[in-house]
């Protein structure tokens, strides 16, 4: 799992779940309940036409015939994260074991403008339905989803719009480069759109099938983000639909504490996003990748290869020109897979030498592969078609008729369909870089180790970013930890596809309450060597039991007056959101 989490809490996920076996119950966050006839649905339909459709749940031929052609044919589908994004029944992950799995929505509308979804709020309303919203459909705590409910799914609206100089509505500020994107586009849309095709940069996320409006709502960290900063960060201007079916435009200078909300807030809390404007920056020469295996011959030689790590990047890496993952493996393999932006092979390999020189001084030290460093024009960075040349690097869309460019990282294959064991997340002070702590945090990550694997995500930390960039970084909702961090530690264990009931396709429960108990030892290790904070909104523990001080910190207060400002009846719920208290 690339991109998963661990928490502050050393307690097991699974003596917090009801037994072991997955509760398939909605959780506990109001009722969900039908229409009291078909005229009601006919209602609503008379208002959208062919835009509310009932929901078609692929699962259901699985639970009737597992052993046929269509389940073999759809557990092989839902490897393809374009065939998931497709279909209002599925969700990116299929589940959590202990927490949820996905279950289908009774009706969904499939959304094309703001008054659609002003419409289906309205009715949701009068008849107590339960509101689901999807656009890429990545939330790892099921709230794309939810049985009986009304499922606003916003993928037709993903109209992409470049400004050479926008201003917000009401505004006196000067002009800026930005652009602007329909909540349903997924990013790898919005890059090919301002990188390739545009020349522009803006600041999103890491995987391509990811929903932009979900990514900036939940603060918003990518590949990039000690360069850039947070998505959220860029946040000019939204238009949302709120609780009383109002269609608003929210800036700095209308409904500026709502703006607030949406930058690092969480999605679908305080209303239904429909279009976001960010701000898009000047593309840098190169952007690039590094990837690279070492194994020690023993944990002491380990420990020792753990603390030069450490050592390198906090005297030669840590700054806005490299990001993403460290990892430490229980078999004594450190794994670097990092990107970075703004330096030519040259540079990387004159950078990378003297760690390189000290690693070949060593007996003890292996390379299991060869130090791969791919440094490409930034406008290819994300060009399908120049991509194709590079094997290995990109997965496609294999369905026939399938948009030639929809694309996806190789390495996120395995996320599809993925059901998650368990999953933890903290950031690590940038203090810890220190050389006086730099050794308890090399003892920390050596105890973790011998659990189970455990990451340091470079990019999400803004310590060691710009002073422009920690500035905006203040001004989002997310938990003031992240910007004196320099990386978020990420711990967590996952599954095939599978789904409970569906013979040969079932969640492997003891291997996910084995892998659950590990994470928790390996998070439990590291914290008794060093202080961690806090815990990233999007990807974080499922029971995570002080989740409004993790994820947010002192803004809480100030997210929850906002909730009730603008939805006091409580319209927008889902698992661990503002104001489900």
């Amino acid at each position: 799992m690339n991109r998963r989490s661990i928490l502050k809490s050393g307690i097991s996920v699974f003596s917090l779940a009801s037994g072991f076996l997955p509760s398939l119950a909605e959780p506990s966050m109001g009722a969900v309940e039908e229409p009291k006839s078909a005229d009601l649905w006919y209602e609503l339909s008379h208002e959208l036409g062919d835009r509310l459709q009932p929901v078609k749940w692929p699962f259901a031929v699985c639970l009737r015939e597992p052993d046929g052609v269509a389940c073999r044919t759809l557990f092989q589908s839902i490897r393809n994260p374009f065939f998931l994004s497709d279909h209002p029944g599925l969700t990116q992950t299929s589940g959590w074991v202990g927490a949820w799995f996905a279950k289908p929505s009774k009706r969904v509308v499939e959304a094309e403008s703001a008054e659609d979804i002003a419409a289906a709020i309205r009715f949701a309303r009068r008849n107590g339905i339960r509101l689901i919203v999807k656009g890429g459909g990545h939330s790892y705590k099921g709230c794309s989803n939810a049985a009986n409910s009304l499922l606003v799914r916003t993928r037709r609206m993903k109209e992409i719009t470049l400004h050479d100089g926008f201003v917000p509505k009401h505004s006196t500020a000067e002009p800026v480069p930005a652009v602007s994107i329909g909540s349903g586009a997924l990013w790898g849309e919005v890059y090919r759109t301002v990188t390739v095709e545009g020349g522009r940069y803006v600041q999103g996320g890491g995987c391509l099938t990811v929903g932009v409006a979900g990514l900036v709502q939940s603060g918003g960290f990518g590949s990039f983000s000690k360069s850039y900063g947070l998505a959220a960060a860029s946040l000019l201007e939204a238009e949302i639909v709120t609780a009383d079916g109002v269609i608003r435009t929210v800036n700095a200078n209308q409904d500026p504490e709502l703006l607030f909300a949406l930058k690092g807030g969480g999605g679908g809390t305080f209303g239904i996003v429909t279009r976001l404007t960010l701000q898009t920056y000047d593309l840098p020469a190169t952007f690039g990748a590094f990837l690279l295996d070492i194994r020690a011959a023993s944990d002491t030689s380990f420990r020792a290869l753990i603390g030069q790590m450490l050592a390198f990047y906090a005297e030669t890496l840590f700054g806005p020109h490299w990001g993403e993952q460290i990892r430490f493996r229980p078999d004594n393999t450190l794994s670097i897979s990092m990107v970075f932006q703004n330096l030519t092979r040259t540079e990387v390999e004159s950078c990378w030498a003297p760690f390189f020189d000290w690693v070949a001084s060593r007996d003890e030290y292996r390379l299991i592969s060869s130090p791969t460093v791919l440094a490409v024009p930034a406008r290819s960075f994300w060009d399908g078609e120049f991509l194709r040349t590079l094997p290995g690097v990109v997965s496609f869309d294999n369905r026939p008729g399938a948009n030639k460019y929809n694309i996806y990282w190789a390495g996120n294959r395995e996320e599809a369909g993925q059901v998650i064991h368990a999953y933890r997340s903290a950031w690590l002070s940038a203090d810890l870089l220190d050389m006086h702590q730099r050794d308890q945090l090399a003892d920390g990550l050596l105890a973790a180790s011998r659990h189970w694997s455990i990451s340091l995500h470079t990019n999400k930390g803004l310590a060691g970013a710009s002073k422009d960039v920690v500035r905006a970084a203040a001004e989002t909702a997310i938990n003031p930890a992240a910007i004196e961090a320099f990386a978020l530690a990420i711990c967590a264990s996952e599954g095939p596809p599978a789904y409970p009931g569906v013979e040969g396709h079932e969640p492997d429960y003891a291997r996910a309450k084995q892998d659950a108990n590990h994470v928790s030892s390996a998070m439990a290790a590291l914290q008794e060597h060093v202080v961690t904070s806090g815990s990233y909104l999007a990807e974080s523990d499922y029971f995570e039991q002080d989740w409004k001080s993790a994820f947010w910190g002192e803004n809480y207060p100030r997210l929850l007056s906002t909730k009730q400002a603008y939805d006091p009846e409580g319209i927008f719920v889902a698992h661990h959101t503002v104001g489900q208290e």
